[in-house]
């Protein structure tokens, strides 16, 4: 059985360790978690990986974040991968700094990247895990606090939870999406 991780975030230097590319955070630690390392190749950089019998493409976007459905489809499309066998990573401003949530479906939430991959695919019925980067921000700072790069304490909190993302990446591949909210969300 395969399934598509895809962690959301911009390419590019400026863009590295920016609270937006929280999704590529969590990728590139559940790749050096397991030894594995990315390719460049059509429309993101890929790893693959096997996990309990299962096919796991770890897919980083190179279409930016407001295109990312482009992305996700594609590799959909290339390894057969059905929508609920699809998991996005992504930065949410709803939740506290740290804060986890995986989720079945939902809206976009003004989320440029999940309003590409609903648009593109024509559903919002796919899971994925909100890592919350907090709203510590002044009035029309949206932006900037987005793109902001993380402070030393916030660096160290999103570090601390990476190791969970990774666990809950596992379990959503193995035990299903419904099971790993239970089990995760009360504590993440």
């Amino acid at each position: 059985m395969k399934y598509l991780i895809v962690g959301l975030g911009n390419i590019g230097n400026e863009y590295d360790n920016t609270r937006h590319n929280i999704g590529f955070t969590i990728l590139d630690a559940f790749a050096k978690a397991s030894n594995i390392s990315f390719n460049d190749n059509r429309y993101g950089f890929t790893a693959e990986m096997k996990f309990a019998s299962r096919n796991l493409i770890l897919l980083k976007p190179n279409t930016f974040m407001n295109l990312s459905g482009r992305s996700v489809h594609y590799w959909m499309q290339k390894e057969k991968i059905p929508l609920e066998n699809v998991l996005i990573l992504v930065d949410d401003l709803a939740l506290p700094l740290g804060k986890i949530r995986l989720r079945s479906k939902g809206g976009d939430a003004g989320h440029n990247g999940l309003k590409s991959i609903q648009q593109i695919l024509g559903s919002n019925e796919y899971a994925r895990l909100r890592f919350g980067i907090g709203d510590d921000f002044a009035r029309g700072r949206q932006i900037e606090h987005v793109l902001g790069k993380w402070s030393r304490e916030e660096e160290e909190t999103v570090n601390s939870k990476l190791e969970k993302c990774g666990e809950i990446i596992k379990s959503f591949t193995t035990i299903g999406v419904e099971l790993t909210m239970t089990k995760f969300n009360k504590e993440a």
